[in-house]
């Protein structure tokens, strides 16, 4: 028999087009005997696995039944219609492995306890102190310690971004953080 009729020897649009018209369950099983073995093979050929495919298939041919209707033979056939159905579907699949659900009680996705008052004074206080220190450190020790930590530059970077050699800007990171630990415990 030819891919282009059915088991009862109707085309697959009629077929279809029964369906949307009166929602023809004789049509409909037509449809599904003859398209649910292709579909299953098309799928597999796409990467689905045989229980995979199987479950896409009674997707494709549920939205088949429920969106009938949407059907226009003016704009393709019905196997094209509903080889896009089944290829979209599969493209969601995918889509889903790879992001996979949101689990609200994942312990990374918990918030943690709110800081004490008392501990985010402490830590600003402490910033502040940090920052104070920093700006009195002799200008080119400052901007040693920027690129090297809040930038996160290496040594040989920081070297060749201002052309001094490696050796030299290690030496001043290690005057700077020197100083800068003086002045802290000072306080």
């Amino acid at each position: 028999m030819s891919d282009t009729r059915s088991d009862e020897g109707r085309a697959p649009n009629d077929l279809l087009l029964a369906v949307a018209r009166g929602g023809d369950r004789a049509a409909f099983s037509a449809l599904f005997r003859h398209f649910a073995p292709r579909l299953k093979a098309y799928l597999t050929r796409l990467g689905a696995e045989g229980a995979l495919a199987d479950e896409l298939v009674q997707e494709v041919m549920l939205t088949v039944w429920r969106r009938a209707g949407d059907f226009d033979p003016a704009q393709a056939s019905a196997a094209t219609w509903i080889f896009t159905i089944a290829r979209n579907r599969r493209i969601d699949g995918l889509r889903r492995e790879a992001r996979p659900e949101i689990d609200p009680s994942d312990p990374a996705l918990v918030p943690g306890a709110p800081e004490a008052a008392d501990r985010a004074i402490e830590t600003s206080q402490d910033t502040a102190r940090l920052h104070a220190a920093i700006a009195g450190l002799p200008g080119e020790q400052s901007e040693l310690l920027r690129l090297a930590y809040y930038e996160d530059q290496p040594h040989s970077a920081i070297a060749e971004r201002t052309g001094l050699p490696l050796g030299t800007v290690k030496s001043r990171l290690r005057l700077a953080l020197g100083r800068l630990r003086r002045t802290l415990v000072d306080e």
